[in-house]
């Protein structure tokens, strides 16, 4: 609860007479760079894990630890960086993470072995950081009567990033390799590292006074990163291997010192690494549980799509090359750009439930029509059909987190946020992994990307979609227990939320009905004694 000392003078939200449209549509197109040269870098790297495997002579499940590392360091830093983008300005601290992620891209392409490439990987995840830092930023950018369409449009720029860089990516691996893949976006990366140097204003909202409990953000992340790596390689180590129960201990063990410790933080008056209230709240809880599942999905539809595409026709894949399988997975994203951009307008009228919950069900219609696919051009339509429902349920939802939490805490926000859904992502790759090399067909071919391995069936790359399809039509009920933040019944829903104890601002409406936020009134620039 805040103090009673005076509050110092501070930000006041953009409104649509106040923003700077020229600004914040340059922060738009910067991030945007930033967001499909990440996407260059995975859109490559997914396809080439056959060939990755190959190179390192590491099984199925194995190679997955590739995909997972980079999840895990992204999971462990993610409160970290956003409580620092809290404290000390996004700008800030986007310039170091963007520094830190050009250091990983620029090694990772020489990596002797499959142990130094699974380091750099694991430093690159810092990467996954950079999305909540955006999002911020455009949430501080852009009046709130815009949001939604920024929203959107972040979210399109996803559709276009695998549209273009799966095909490019793809390209440049099986032409010259996937190490040249790294190597081309070293330039790239330091490019766009420069420009948010000399372009991006340093955010309003920031608290440099408030101390950094560097004690609690370590033993968050080595409990996460615990929990996510016992998860994530179960079936390479081992469910009962000590091992995998040793990591999955250690991380629930920690959690138990992290939340002691964080007590004792509090009592002297200091801001705890994450709040507990900040995550308890309704919307922002319900935000977390739909985009975790929805990770699990997408990275069990996607792993499952690139090597249904490469496996040999013996297996019932569809012997695709390392660019064919990069260009299959377009359909996929154009049809996330032209529906996100879609729901970024249609969101503001409609709501945000009904379009999360059209998402859900039309993702998992789409997964079970992959799992029912006997051919490649079935599997190209109904790719379509499973990227708008990803795109109509990320595109709505994510309004439900950031139209609802104070721009003070919007770092912290995103960035759990983002650890909810790389958790579920980091889970999914190894069931998958896990599916494949426990159903196969007991056919060894002696050369391709596949050459010594077990070859999977056509049953694991179908109970990976069922269970995706699962997951995600019950992990997006649960948008049924949020508040509506936009849409036709805002005003009604809003009028009946009650004051978050001890948060300083209430979501209640204001005297003329208009629905109030922490964006709508001013905001300190440092947080007071608490």
């Amino acid at each position: 609860m805040t103090g009673s000392g005076s509050l110092p003078s501070g930000p006041t939200a953009k409104t649509m007479e106040t923003f700077d449209r020229a600004y914040a549509n340059k922060i738009m197109l910067l991030l945007g760079g930033i967001v499909m040269t990440v996407l260059y870098v995975e859109g490559m790297l997914t396809p080439s894990l056959p060939t990755i495997q190959s190179d390192f002579h590491v099984d199925t499940a194995q190679v997955t630890l590739i995909i997972s590392a980079y999840a895990i360091a992204g999971v462990a830093l993610s409160p970290v960086i956003g409580k620092l983008g809290d404290i000390h300005g996004k700008r800030k601290v986007l310039m170091g993470t963007m520094l830190a992620y050009a250091v990983a891209v620029s090694v990772t392409g020489f990596s002797p072995n499959f142990t130094f490439m699974v380091a750099a990987r694991t430093i690159q995840g810092i990467g996954l950081t950079i999305l909540p830092l955006g999002m911020a930023l455009v949430r501080e950018e852009f009046p709130r009567e815009l949001v939604p369409r920024a929203q959107g449009l972040l979210s399109a720029l996803f559709g276009i990033g695998f549209a273009i860089s799966l095909p490019i990516g793809s390209y440049v691996s099986q032409t010259y390799g996937w190490r040249d893949t790294y190597h081309s976006a070293i330039p790239v990366v330091l490019l766009l590292t420069v420009a948010v140097f000399l372009l991006v204003k340093e955010s309003p909202y920031r608290r440099p006074d408030t101390r950094v409990d560097y004690v609690g953000a370590a033993l968050l992340g080595g409990a996460l990163a615990g929990i996510v790596a016992a998860l994530s390689q179960g079936e390479s180590w081992g469910w009962t291997s000590p091992l995998t129960l040793g990591f999955l201990v250690v991380g629930l063990l920690l959690l138990v010192p992290f939340a002691l410790w964080e007590r004792r933080w509090t009592h002297r008056k200091n801001e705890p690494i994450v709040d507990p209230r900040l995550l308890g709240e309704r919307n922002v809880a319900v935000t977390n549980a739909v985009l975790t599942v929805a990770g699990l999905g997408m990275y069990m539809a996607l792993f499952s799509l690139i090597y249904r595409f490469e496996a040999p026709g013996l297996s019932g894949g569809f012997s695709q090359d390392i660019l064919q399988a990069g260009l299959d997975i377009v359909p996929l994203a154009l049809s996330m750009l032209v529906v996100a951009l879609i729901a970024s307008v249609a969101v503001s009228r409609v709501g945000v439930k009904p379009l999360a919950l059209g998402g859900a069900v039309l993702t998992s219609f789409g997964f079970l029509l992959l799992a029912s696919a006997t051919t490649l051009n079935q599997s190209l339509a109904y790719e379509c059909v499973t990227g708008a429902g990803i795109a109509l349920l990320n595109a709505s939802i994510i309004n439900m987190l950031v139209l609802t939490v104070d721009p003070k805490d919007m770092g912290q926000a995103t960035a759990m946020n983002n650890v909810f859904r790389n958790l579920g992502g980091s889970v999914g790759a190894p069931i998958v992994g896990a599916l494949l090399a426990a159903y196969v067909t007991g056919i060894i071919v002696p050369t391709g990307p596949f050459a010594g391995t077990d070859l999977p069936s056509l049953h694991a790359f179908q109970y990976a979609f069922w269970i995706a399809a699962a997951v995600t039509l019950i992990g997006g009920a649960a948008v049924l227990f949020g508040e509506e933040v936009l849409g036709p019944r805002r005003h009604t829903k809003f009028a009946h939320l009650p004051t978050l104890a001890g948060r300083g601002r209430g979501l209640g409406g204001t005297s003329d009905g208009r629905p109030e936020s922490g964006f709508d009134s001013p905001a300190p620039t440092v947080e007071p004694t608490r």
